[in-house]
């Protein structure tokens, strides 16, 4: 089978895809997707025809560099909302964000997605819709110093009646200190504040700011979305890779397999897609751009994986998960996305050795030891082959059976602890270590489970006495009555 009939795609079937790119925008696959011109200038300011200040360029750059020189995802950049691909719930004309655009009172806002989806393409175009001067941070470089400049310019153009609309890229980059000198800005409306990130506000950003925006998820793009901003892309004379109907090449096109190779590496990523589209056209001339030239063009498969962000919790969830489900098919799975992301060993070790008490338990007691030597031996070992340990230790978990009742007792216990008085130690546990203890009748009672009479000794306070904490499973060696 070719890698091209192997490649997954989940939103619509090869031929459809096709037709998007190298037909007409009219076609039935491209029903519903916005479409319009391009601006291969990135200027902040220009698509407000505002002001811009502030320290980072990485948006302005476009301004001074002959278009050849910016990137071709920059030059293919929508200018207004109505251009934007994939995010219906905010681009439609009866979406909350452009119904406040269209009353005038834009909102503060954060928006959150994967890279590549459009977060600072929506930020910029509603820049351009407000009738507000515009400014930007990048959390990455600038701090508070930049940010005072800001709103010393900001509350000047309040006194003048102007409104100001501060975009911060990465906004959860920014530490607490940080976000709460935003606070009372964001309050008082001297700023609107719009925000992206690639990471869970819920986790990055203070309660306090999370409370005063609106969190607007971008969603990620869609097999069908990317193969419009393709043919956008390959068409595009102006601002694209388009070659003009009175040059002798062929006009760009991608054969079938080369597009459906295409989606696979870009996962969801316009930006990637594009730069490996531009690649791919420096390697041809014109015509069909084929599967080896896209392959070329994109190295490899880049594994879309956060180590710091959500995509790190959502990956190591559904690791554990797998093992605690015993699917050993799965979590070998996700422990190889793991790998391929970057993810520390040792991290996924401790991981597993917390599994062992937690998942099997005392089901298969020896799971915890497996564990332990497992962590010893990616210590030991280091990269690449301390990853056949992890797999041996994740396959080992994921077939041993199953106990809950060590960690369900240790609950049950901490609840006792948490709600009943902390009884004193009855008198025939404690040790006569001295003369006053045995007076005081330390031990009296108390028989060595080793000898007859000591399965009656009661272990646990006379209060406590008919309490269950432990609960057997039933699977593996965790047996027993109760």
């Amino acid at each position: 089978m070719s890698r091209a009939r192997s490649a997954p795609v989940h939103v619509m079937a090869w031929a459809a895809i096709a037709e998007t790119v190298t037909g007409g925008l009219d076609s039935p696959a491209a029903i519903g997707v916005l479409a319009g011109s391009r601006s291969g200038e990135g200027d902040f300011a220009s698509r407000r025809g505002g002001t811009v200040s502030g320290v980072d360029e990485q948006l302005t750059i476009g301004a001074t560099l002959a278009s050849r020189h910016v990137p071709l995802a920059e030059r293919m950049r929508p200018r207004t909302l109505d251009e934007v691909v994939g995010q219906p719930k905010l681009t439609s004309p009866d979406s909350p964000l452009r119904v406040a655009l269209a009353t005038g009172v834009p909102h503060s806002m954060v928006l959150w997605g994967p890279p590549g989806t459009g977060k600072t393409t929506i930020a910029l175009c509603i820049a351009a819709a407000v009738d507000a001067d515009a400014e930007q941070l990048n959390a990455v470089t600038d701090g508070i110093k930049e940010l005072r400049g800001v709103i010393a310019r900001a509350e000047q153009r309040r006194a003048l009646g102007r409104q100001t609309l501060l975009f911060i890229d990465e906004i959860g980059r920014w530490n607490k200190a940080q976000q709460d000198a935003l606070l009372p800005y964001v309050e008082n409306g001297v700023i609107v504040l719009v925000g992206s990130t690639t990471a869970n506000p819920g986790f990055d950003l203070n309660n306090a700011l999370v409370s005063r925006l609106q969190v607007h998820v971008v969603e990620p793009l869609s097999d069908e979305d990317l193969a419009v901003l393709a043919r956008r892309a390959l068409t595009d004379v102006e601002h694209g890779v388009g070659i003009p109907a009175s040059d002798q090449r062929p006009p760009y096109e991608l054969a079938g397999d080369a597009l459906a190779h295409l989606l696979l590496v870009s996962d969801g990523d316009a930006r990637r897609m594009l730069g490996i589209i531009e690649r791919a056209a420096q390697l041809t001339p014109g015509g069909v751009i084929d599967l080896a030239t896209v392959e070329r063009a994109a190295a490899r498969r880049a594994v879309h994986y956060d180590k710091g962000g959500d995509e790190h919790y959502a990956v190591i969830s559904a690791f554990i998960k797998s093992i605690r489900g015993s699917d050993a098919d799965a979590a070998l799975y996700w422990l190889a996305r793991m790998e391929a992301g970057g993810e520390d060993p040792l991290f996924i070790a401790r991981r597993l050795v917390i599994a062992a008490s937690e998942e099997v338990g005392t089901a298969a007691p020896g799971a915890l030891t497996v564990a332990v030597s497992g962590m010893q031996a990616v210590t030991m070992i280091g990269e690449p082959e301390c990853w056949l340990t992890l797999a041996h230790v994740t396959a080992y978990l994921a077939r041993s059976p199953k106990s809950w009742a060590a960690y369900q007792g240790l609950n049950t216990a901490r609840k006792l602890v948490g709600d009943r008085p902390h009884y004193p130690v009855p008198v025939h546990l404690r040790n006569a270590t001295t003369k006053l203890d045995r007076e005081r009748g330390f031990g009296e009672g108390y028989v060595h489970a080793s000898r007859e009479g000591g399965a009656e000794v009661e272990f646990l306070p006379a209060q406590l006495r008919d309490a269950r904490i432990y609960k057997p499973s039933g699977n593996g060696q965790d047996r027993g009555g109760e």
